[in-house]
């Protein structure tokens, strides 16, 4: 597996939680285990080894927001809209909050969350909730083709490149360098790393092992 790719049929990507399922008559251990799963798929999201695209074609809201947030790409037609509208109906949307904060800048996330209010793709895409918006015409090809792209290259490169964005983004600065530095040499170490180099000086495609397989210590 290279790549995958989440999408919906119909006007809604998705519409986050079944309000019905969060109910007093659920009880509060339901409503820790449905927070919790959600959680544990964003989180696959980020520790999945291959890049995880979203393809929106509508509205996305709550945790359906929080899912695009989550995605490594995210292209969305010229008529999707993302809200985090919990506000409104009494129950805060925390747990989006968690992947849109760290999606968008701050001030943005709160009038998202503080208000509700929906945005469109256009203001997605400067925020950077989402990486691209086309026309509903051509939003499955373009996905597919960032998809395409995506599985020309090395699985093993690609792996190692997303741990190390998504662990590097959590540190400071000086740590940051410090683990990109030492993926960098890692890379390097690869077959697939001296592969890509070599094709280059010779002008020719790579051929990739996909495989873990190391060209030194």
């Amino acid at each position: 597996m290279d790549a995958v790719l989440t999408k919906a049929q119909g006007p809604v990507f998705s519409s986050g939680h079944d309000l019905k399922e969060l109910t007093s008559a659920q009880g509060r251990d339901y409503h820790t285990s449905v927070f919790q799963t959600c959680s544990e798929v964003m989180t696959l999201i980020h520790n999945v080894p291959v890049p995880v695209i979203a393809m929106v074609n509508g509205i996305a809201t709550a945790a359906g927001c929080q899912l695009v947030a989550s995605c490594d790409i995210a292209v969305a037609s010229n008529k999707s809209t993302f809200a985090t509208p919990g506000v409104n109906v009494g129950l805060f949307c925390s747990t989006p909050g968690v992947a849109i904060g760290r999606a968008v800048p701050r001030k943005v996330a709160m009038e998202m969350l503080f208000t509700g209010r929906p945005i469109t793709a256009q203001e997605a895409l400067l925020h950077g909730l989402v990486s691209k918006v086309v026309s509903e015409e051509h939003l499955e090809e373009e996905t597919l083709g960032i998809a395409r792209k995506v599985c020309e290259s090395s699985r093993p490169v690609v792996a190692l490149g997303k741990a190390a964005f998504q662990r590097q983004m959590a540190q400071g600065r000086d740590a940051a360098y410090a683990t990109a530095t030492t993926v960098m040499v890692d890379n390097l170490a690869l077959c697939d790393g001296q592969e890509g180099i070599r094709a280059f000086i010779e002008k020719r495609r790579p051929v990739w092992t996909n495989s873990n397989e190391k060209a030194h210590d």
